[in-house]
């Protein structure tokens, strides 16, 4: 049988301007600053509803 090496061991190119490749280093700041402003939301209309 033959085997060729270069069919199974190729990597996948990745796309340098893949924007959702480029937004994966921010996401631990950019959900914690959503949900602060979020929760400064909910309670902004909760103490204007009461």
């Amino acid at each position: 049988m033959s085997h060729d090496s270069t069919a199974h061991d190729a990597q996948p190119q990745i796309d340098p301007d893949d924007a959702a490749e480029a937004v994966v280093p921010y996401i631990p700041y950019v959900i914690p600053l959503v949900g602060a402003i979020m929760m400064f939301l909910l309670a902004f209309i909760a103490v204007n509803m009461a």
